[in-house]
Parts: structure tokens; sequence; C-alpha cells
């Protein structure tokens, strides 16, 4: 698929006719990310944001000594790096790809000359930001409120999905360490805390493939704690 096909397939751009595709088109470029490779690092100065086409990318805080909080895990369909673009500030975060990823860089430039003269595409870009700033909200309701198990629980439900035979699974999109940083906690609390609702006969682990047994006792269990 060109560059603008998969402009015009990006939920951020549905609507927009040809000629605005092809204008965006033309400040875009497309690129591709191995496992690993960084996208930019807190304090670039950003060009543009990024729009993931296919693949997996993580925005994390590192510190000097090593260690990461990963801020979100980001997947097909996404945009990052708006909100600093706008701003005229230098990222905030890490971005690094955590599989192999296609994804389209859309320049300031480009994207700004769309907003001058679309009202349809600034109300979407406004809700895009809202909707990270209400995601924002609830990562501090659930790290203040919310217990390591609640966190977990209200995890697996978000990302359940039942198959043809009514089998319920969670399949984790990434390792366990980054989940767990994810969630705002350590990989062996994360690992602990799962232990202990599997013997509660809630899920059973295989790896990253977690099967749900009984979904009312979890949701239950997320709604009394």
């Amino acid at each position: 698929m060109n560059l603008e096909g998969l402009l015009a397939h990006a939920p951020l751009f549905h609507g927009l006719d040809r000629e605005e595709i092809a204008r965006l088109a033309q400040g875009s470029r497309a690129l591709t990310a191995a496992r690993g490779d960084v996208l930019f690092h807190k304090g670039d100065t950003p060009t543009g944001f990024f729009l993931i086409i296919f693949g997996l990318v993580k925005l994390a805080l590192n510190s000097p000594q090593g260690g990461e909080k990963v801020v979100a895990i980001l997947g097909p369909g996404e945009t990052f790096g708006e909100a600093v673009m706008f701003i005229d500030e230098p990222f905030l975060v890490d971005a690094q790809a955590l599989v192999h990823s296609r994804l389209v860089h859309v320049s300031k430039n480009a994207i700004l000359r769309e907003l001058d003269t679309d009202p349809r595409l600034v109300r979407k870009m406004i809700a895009s930001l809202s909707m990270r700033l209400h995601h924002l909200i609830d990562d501090v309701e659930a790290y203040s409120l919310r217990s390591g198990r609640q966190r977990i629980v209200a995890y697996l439900l978000r990302n359940a999905e039942e198959d043809h035979g009514g089998a319920v699974t969670v399949t984790l999109p990434t390792n366990k360490r980054i989940i767990a940083s994810r969630l705002n906690m350590t990989q062996e609390t994360f690992s602990r805390l799962l232990q202990s609702l599997g013997k509660q006969g809630l899920l059973s682990v295989q790896r990253r493939r977690i099967h749900i047994l009984d979904i009312e006792r979890l949701q239950a269990l997320a709604d009394i704690e």
C-alpha cells in the first residue's frame, strides 16, 4: 500500500477527501522499525508525530541507573508525539519498537496546514488528545486508589477475547516485565499476583497466553476490592 493508502486507512484521517490525504502524504514518510529500534529519545526535538500502521511501540521513562517506567504500549492505528509537537517542547519519553513495526511520520508543517483548513480534522485531533488525557487520569486513579490485584484484573478484563468455543483468553502483547511496568509494579509482583489468581481457580497462565477460567468471579473481584 502506498503512503496515501496508509494515511487513508488510519482512524485519525477517516473522512478526509483524496486531495487532503494527498497533501498530508507530501509531508509524510513511511518507516520500518525492527524490534528494539529507538524512534526518538527523551529531549529530542519533534518535527511531527507518528502513526502506527502495524506493530507495537513502547513509550517509557528511563533513569541513568537503568530503571524504566513504561508509560504506554501503543498498537495499530494509534498515534504518539503530537502533544509536544503542538507546544514546541522536546519529547518527554523514549519511544522504542517492541516488535517489527511499520509507521508513518507526519510532519508538523503538513498537519498544521490541514488543521488550518479542515475543522473535521481539528475535532478529531482534539478528540485524540482528549482520549489520551482520559487515559492518563485513569492511570493516576489506578496507581493511587487501586491495589496491584485490581490493576491486573482490570487489564485482563479490558484485553480479554472470547473465541468461537466460548473460551476467554488474554494474549500479552509483550513480555511480563514491560506489562508489569505499565501497571506500575515489578515483574515479581505481577507474576506473584497472577499465580495467586491462578490458585483461586480464576485463570491459568501459559507464558504470554492467559486463560480466564471464571470471568464472573474475576469481575466480582475487581468490584469488591
